[in-house]
C-alpha cells in the first residue's frame, strides 16, 4: 500500500494560500523548483490538474478548489498533532487570509487589529476589503466577515451580533418633506440606493404594531455599490437611505441624523464569521476567531441584548 504524499498535499495548500509557487517557497523555505515538482507529482498521482497557470497568473481549477479543503484539513490535523505533542504550548504563527466588507472593515475591523497583532507577533494578516461576495475556498481565504441574513450554505457560520438597519435622514430633510408616517409618502422622494443586493432600491418594511408589510421602491438620487459613499450626501441633507446602525449610530446619537417612519422597521441582519466547512482549522485561525468574538461581542453601535 502506497502512503499519501503528505508533503505534496501540504505544499499544495500553501501554494493555494499564497497564490504563487515563489511566495509559497519563500514561506516554507524550500526552493521554487522543489515546490513546483511537488505540485506536479501530486497532479500526476491524482491524474488531474490542480492549477490553471500561465506565465502571468495562476488559479485553482475546479478540482483544485474542491480538494483544497481536504489539503487544509491535512495541514490542520498535523499542526494539531504537533501542538498536542508539545503539550499545547505551540505559539500561533503564519499567515491568515480574510475578506471583510469595505466600510465595516475600515471603520470597525481595522481599529481592533493592532491589539491582535501585538498579542500574536508571529501571525501575519492579509485582508481584502470589498463588498463583493467572495468564494472562500476558491480564493484561499481562512475566514470572512459577512453582514447578512444568511441562506443555507456549505460554509460554517458563527453569529457575532445583530445588525439593525435604520431608515435615516437629517432633521432638516425630514422637516422639508413633512415627516411622513406612512411609507407610501416616501416613494416620490429621492434617496440613496445601494446596488450590491439582489433587489437594489427595494426596501421591505414591517409595521411593529399590526405586522403589515410594505415594499418601498426607492427613487434614486445617488446609486453606489458601497454605502459609505452616501454618507457625505446624507449628512448634507440631499436624501434619505437605509443604513446599518454601525454606519450611522454616531450621527443618530449626536442628532445630526434622525430615524424615519416611526412604527416601521426593516428586519435586522447579523454580523457573521464565515469559515470553510472543512474540519480542523490552524491554531492561528482559531486564535483570530476567538479574538474577533471578543472584539465584537458588545460593539458600541449595538443596543444592549443584541449580541450573542
Amino acid at each position: 500500500m502506497r502512503l499519501p504524499d503528505f508533503e505534496a498535499w501540504a505544499i499544495f495548500a500553501k501554494v493555494a494560500e499564497r497564490g504563487s509557487f515563489a511566495r509559497a517557497a519563500e514561506d516554507i523555505q524550500l526552493s521554487k523548483p522543489t515546490v513546483s515538482k511537488a505540485i506536479s507529482r501530486l497532479e500526476q498521482s491524482l491524474g488531474v490538474a490542480l492549477f490553471n497557470r500561465n506565465s502571468r497568473q495562476m488559479s485553482l481549477t475546479e478540482t483544485g478548489r474542491l480538494l483544497l479543503g481536504h489539503a487544509n484539513t491535512i495541514v490542520a490535523e498535523a499542526e494539531a498533532a504537533e501542538t498536542q505533542a508539545r503539550g499545547g504550548t505551540r505559539v500561533p504563527s503564519g499567515l491568515i487570509r480574510m475578506a471583510a466588507p469595505m466600510t465595516f472593515g475600515i471603520q470597525h475591523l481595522a481599529p481592533v487589529l493592532p491589539e491582535f497583532l501585538q498579542r500574536y507577533p508571529e501571525i501575519d494578516l492579509t485582508i481584502d476589503y470589498s463588498d463583493a461576495l467572495v468564494d472562500l475556498v476558491a480564493g484561499g481565504y481562512d475566514l470572512a466577515l459577512r453582514i447578512a441574513a444568511l441562506a443555507d450554505s456549505s460554509l460554517r457560520a458563527r453569529r457575532l451580533c445583530s445588525v439593525r438597519l435604520a431608515l435615516v435622514c437629517t432633521p432638516a430633510y425630514l422637516a422639508r418633506i413633512g415627516a411622513p408616517d406612512d411609507p407610501h409618502a416616501l416613494e416620490g422622494h429621492k434617496s440613496f440606493v445601494y446596488t450590491n443586493t439582489a433587489a437594489p432600491g427595494m426596501i421591505r418594511l414591517h409595521h411593529e404594531g399590526d405586522g403589515r408589510e410594505f415594499v418601498l421602491s426607492q427613487t434614486a438620487r445617488l446609486r453606489a455599490d458601497n454605502a459609505g459613499g452616501f454618507l457625505p450626501a446624507l449628512e448634507a441633507g440631499l436624501g434619505f437611505g437605509l443604513f446599518p446602525e454601525f454606519m450611522v449610530w454616531e450621527g443618530l446619537k449626536a442628532g445630526r441624523l434622525v430615524r424615519m417612519l416611526p412604527g416601521w422597521e426593516v428586519l435586522p441582519v447579523g454580523l457573521y464569521l464565515i469559515t470553510p466547512a472543512s474540519g480542523l482549522r490552524p491554531i492561528r485561525v482559531n486564535a483570530f476567531i476567538d479574538y474577533l468574538v471578543g472584539a465584537f461581542g458588545q460593539p458600541p453601535w449595538a443596543r444592549q441584548g443584541d449580541c450573542a
